[in-house]
This record gives structure tokens, C-alpha cells and sequence, in this order.
């Protein structure tokens, strides 16, 4: 029955969301993860060995995520499972910041859809314009609904609670540790490469809904472009958004410290602009309610 606790988590998320009375009263599960990440950082991240020190921490903050859940697991059924995999699932979140980019973006007002983006994204948009913008929020939607909706429900879908508590301790770790910057490159190594193998057939899955909801040119330009991409995985779903939406995404990008020269995603394609959001919003919304009538098929059966 382990469909049914990803199939509940959604739903639940879907409807409210994770409040935000509660998150001031208690917090959310990745601020109490992303607390611990920090402390083993600061306290292991230094000297010889970084590669070795940064395993450790990483297995100390999965099994601090996924023994509870192996426990709780064991006492509960998948409806009370689903109940507390539901903050793990972020697909009301990720909607809603992409709407706080569209509707300034549309409005005209580059300022507030500089800031909303900045919310999202790592990259520098101070500068911006509106098909950068566009841009940026769009590749972030594509990659996060893989990492942050696809994915948790597939690992909860296969293991239920411990499941997907591990996947989101996995995908915490990398986005604190795993980059490649001089702090980091040594003692977030295993992070990465673990995210890097837990979310492979996710991000192909996601691309696979993206192009159920937006068509065959979706999946052509994901077979096409997506080895491109940095990534081995977020290239899926941002070249399949990409083809779904008839627009080039990724290309050269500022950082704080540099101009990262990517590839182009769908090249010879348009730049977005900001009625291609509300599109990209229409395609994520179909994809994610495929998936859940994929979760509730498995239920069923």
C-alpha cells in the first residue's frame, strides 16, 4: 500500500500546502535537516580527509531522517504514513513561487519579478530582463518538479515513509553540500553523487509526464538535448519542458562569481517570455495530476 502514503501526501499538499502558521510555530522537516547539515558542516569540514568526513555526515543525516521513519513505518498504516510524508511533497509551494514570478513578470513590474526569481533560482538576476527571467523560472519549475514532487512521491511509492524520508535528507544534503565551490567540492562529494543516483529515474520520469501533458516534441528534444545539460539528471525535465513549451532554455547564465556558458536547451527554438509560465504552470499542473492517477492505479491494484 505504499502508493496509497505518496498518493495521500500529495493530495494533502496539493490542498493546503504546509501552513504557514505551522511553519512558524514548528518549522518545516528540511529546516530541521538543513539545521543538522549545518552543525556537521561547521564541525566536520575541515582538515584532511573531506571526502571520508563528508560520507559520515551524510549517512548521519539520513539515518537521522530515515530510523524514525523505519520506526514509525512499523506502527502505522499508509493513511497516517501519507499524513506525515505529506511536508516532504512540495508541489503547492513550487506553483505558488512560480506564480509570485508570473505576475509581476506579466505586469511588467522587472523588480518585484527580479526579486521572486531570485527566491528560486542561485543564479544573479539583478540585471535581468524578461526573457532571462522567464527563463530562470521556467528551469527551475522543470527541475524542481522532478526533485521536489516527482521523485519524493516515487521513492515514497516504493519504500513509503522511510522512503522518501531518505530521498528528501538526500536532496537537502546536495542542495547545501554538493556544489562544486572550494568549500565544498571534497566534503560534498558522496552528497552529490548520491542525489545524482537517487533522482536518475525520476528525472526521466518526469520527463516522460511532462511530455504526456505537452506533447511528442517534449520527449524528441529530452532525447535530443538533455546529455547536454550539467546535470546528469535536471537536463531531462528542463529539455522536455523545453519542447512541451517550444522554447530554448539553460544557455549562458551570471553567477556571484562568474558566467557559467552553458548549452542551450531546444537552441534553435524562442526565447520565453511571461505568458510562457502560465503555460509551463498548465503543463506542471497535468504532469503532477498524471502522476497521481499513476499512484492511484498502484493503489488500486
Amino acid at each position: 500500500m505504499m502508493p496509497l502514503t505518496a498518493l495521500i501526501a500529495l493530495i494533502l499538499d496539493a490542498a493546503i500546502g504546509w501552513p504557514e502558521p505551522v511553519f512558524r510555530r514548528i518549522g518545516h522537516p528540511v529546516t530541521w535537516l538543513g539545521r543538522l547539515i549545518a552543525t556537521l558542516d561547521r564541525r566536520l569540514n575541515r582538515g584532511g580527509g573531506r571526502v571520508a568526513r563528508g560520507a559520515v555526515a551524510s549517512l548521519l543525516v539520513i539515518g537521522a531522517a530515515l530510523l524514525p521513519a523505519i520506526w514509525l513505518q512499523g506502527l502505522l498504516g499508509p493513511v497516517l504514513a501519507g499524513i506525515l510524508a505529506w511536508p516532504l511533497v512540495a508541489a503547492r509551494s513550487l506553483h505558488d513561487h512560480l506564480r509570485a514570478v508570473e505576475t509581476p513578470l506579466s505586469a511588467g513590474d522587472l523588480d518585484a519579478a527580479r526579486q521572486a526569481t531570485s527566491m528560486i533560482v542561485g543564479r544573479d538576476v539583478s540585471r535581468a530582463d524578461q526573457a532571462a527571467l522567464a527563463r530562470a523560472s521556467i528551469e527551475s519549475l522543470a527541475e524542481n518538479a522532478s526533485d521536489g514532487v516527482i521523485a519524493p512521491l516515487f521513492w515514497a511509492a516504493v519504500a513509503g515513509l522511510p522512503g522518501i524520508a531518505a530521498y528528501k535528507a538526500i536532496n537537502t544534503l546536495d542542495s547545501m553540500i554538493g556544489h562544486r565551490t572550494p568549500r565544498h567540492a571534497q566534503f560534498g562529494r558522496f552528497a552529490a553523487r548520491l542525489d545524482d543516483a537517487a533522482n536518475w529515474l525520476p528525472a526521466r520520469l518526469t520527463a516522460l509526464l511532462i511530455a504526456l501533458a505537452g506533447g511528442r516534441e517534449a520527449w524528441r528534444v529530452a532525447r535530443c538535448d538533455a546529455r547536454a545539460h550539467r546535470s546528469p539528471n535536471a537536463g531531462w525535465p528542463e529539455a522536455a519542458m523545453a519542447g512541451a513549451l517550444a522554447v530554448r532554455l539553460s544557455g549562458p547564465r551570471a553567477y556571484a562569481d562568474r558566467i557559467a556558458d552553458e548549452s542551450w536547451l531546444n537552441a534553435g527554438a524562442r526565447d520565453p517570455q511571461a505568458a510562457d509560465i502560465g503555460r509551463a504552470l498548465a503543463i506542471y499542473r497535468r504532469a503532477t495530476i498524471s502522476g497521481a492517477a499513476i499512484l492511484l492505479v498502484l493503489a488500486l491494484l
